[in-house]
């Protein structure tokens, strides 16, 4: 019998995220990495040298899918080219307030083109959303809290980077109880840049203007970092007319790490769906593994 045919995917950007996915999809026996995509070539990492490095993704020849490890901010304009050559792409998109636009968006352009995104498929938004989903089905009428951490943000330590003034930065985010977040944010300033501006800037940030902020100047947030990061969410609610259902999810994680492997996960995904863009909880999650339906059905119904 004929070996399946592999899933060629491709790394878009390499920070943690990329690091840690190309990890998730070197171990998944059903791909082949076709290559990483990066802004520029110098400074080539030493884990990248059995690999294809290039900085555009038609010098790796057949691409099934791209998964984008870029910054959340970047996420529409890397997907709009790839998708418009006909390359399914996934991402994690994380700014809440956006996923529907985005959705629309990128839809329209997988749509025309006969390709797949699969967006905001990180842990959360992604996975955790496919919990919270799940929990309001069973338990359809109550309230549902979500806390995060301790632990370092990602997405939020990104936008902190992307400010002008700002060398390095760490943001962590501290649980204060039913779903009420503090971010800490630690930073090391460029010379010749004002700390109060550069605050001030971080504050009114989008990722940050709707919870406490706390900054802190430091001369270097590399002894700082650290990627550990959890979730904890409780539904208490309503089953039928029965009172007081409660559900609990918990995890502690490497955070790039997770992500990573997630992305591998609807990467697989989004060659086993139609044309269009979709977000996590949409896709079935017996398609996020590998190999056949009935072996999974087997094993956990």
């Amino acid at each position: 019998m004929n070996e399946p045919k592999k899933i060629r995917a491709a790394v878009v950007g390499y920070g943690n995220v990329g690091r840690y996915t190309l990890q998730a999809l070197s171990a998944a026996e059903d791909f082949e990495v076709a290559g990483v995509v990066r802004r520029k070539l110098t400074n080539k990492n030493p884990e990248l040298n059995n690999f294809p490095v290039v900085t555009d993704i038609r010098e790796l020849g057949h691409v099934d899918v791209a998964v984008l490890c870029t910054p959340t901010r970047l996420v529409e304009e890397y997907a709009r080219p790839l998708l418009e050559s006909g390359i399914n792409t996934v991402d994690s998109f994380d700014i809440h307030k956006d996923i529907v636009g985005l959705r629309s968006r990128l839809g329209a352009v997988a749509g025309a083109n006969n390709a797949v995104s699969i967006i905001s498929s990180g842990w959360d938004p992604g996975s955790d959303s496919v919990v919270r989903m799940l929990m309001e089905a069973i338990v359809p009428k109550g309230l549902t809290y979500t806390d995060f951490g301790p632990g370092m943000s990602m997405g939020h330590t990104v936008a902190v980077k992307a400010i002008e003034g700002v060398r390095g930065a760490l943001s962590m985010t501290i649980p204060l109880g039913t779903g009420i977040h503090r971010r800490m944010v630690y930073v090391e300033l460029e010379n010749g840049y004002d700390a109060g501006q550069v605050i001030k800037n971080i504050k009114e940030d989008d990722y940050f203007r709707n919870d406490e902020t706390h900054v802190t100047i430091v001369d270097d947030v590399n002894r700082l970092i650290d990627m550990g990061h959890g979730v904890h969410m409780i539904r208490k609610g309503v089953s039928g007319i029965t009172h007081n259902q409660i559900l609990e999810f918990n995890m502690t994680i490497n955070n790039p790490a997770l992500t990573g492997q997630v992305l591998v996960c609807v990467a697989r995904a989004s060659m086993r769906q139609q044309p269009g863009a979709y977000t996590m909880p949409e896709i079935p999650v017996i398609d996020l593994l590998p190999g056949e339906r009935e072996q999974w059905i087997h094993k956990f119904c």
